[in-house]
């Protein structure tokens, strides 16, 4: 299950590169027009911010310490620091997930989230789920702030860990 959500995860952020480039203005990332919470910077920071607090620090160890807050707090931060933050949250991610083992995924998550506690696998799936909905709003504000209709060349199946040509 590890390849599989790593392929997945590795995918969404790929992705998440490619439609920060695609916003021909750097200051669109940081547009919030009426009606939208979130600029699609704060997104990016906070996909950053969750996939290395929850999974790198959590299960990888690797001691990235979370500002959740910042995250939607900061302004004009600019795109090649966000890009390389992605980098950066990628290697996190992969390095993290390649280093568990199927009694990982079936332990108990190592804090407790919303007053519950989970097992791993189950938390891994959620966050899959959890970053997919802010793609989606990402490329949907995108559109809104440019006015392009082009896509990011999301959800591409071909991505999939098991995934062969013919």
């Amino acid at each position: 299950m590890t390849r599989q959500l790593a392929a997945i995860l590795r995918r969404e952020l790929g992705t998440l590169s490619r439609e920060l480039a695609l916003y021909p203005e750097e200051s669109f990332l940081w547009a919030r027009p009426p009606g939208t919470p979130n600029t699609a910077g704060n997104l990016a920071l906070h996909i950053c911010g969750n996939l290395r607090a929850l999974i790198g620090a959590q299960l990888g160890n690797t001691g990235y310490v979370r500002d959740r807050d910042a995250e939607f707090a900061k302004r004009g931060v600019p795109r090649s620091e966000i890009l390389a933050e992605i980098d950066v949250t990628a290697r996190d991610v992969e390095e993290t997930l390649a280093g568990l083992t199927k009694a990982d995924l079936a332990a108990p998550y190592p804090v407790a989230l919303a007053g519950v506690r989970f097992r791993v696998d189950d938390f891994l799936l959620h966050l899959v789920s959890h970053l997919s909905f802010h793609m989606g709003q990402i490329d949907y504000h995108r559109r809104i702030v440019s006015g392009m209709s082009e896509g990011a060349g999301a959800l591409a199946i071909s991505e999939l860990a098991s995934a062969e040509p013919e």
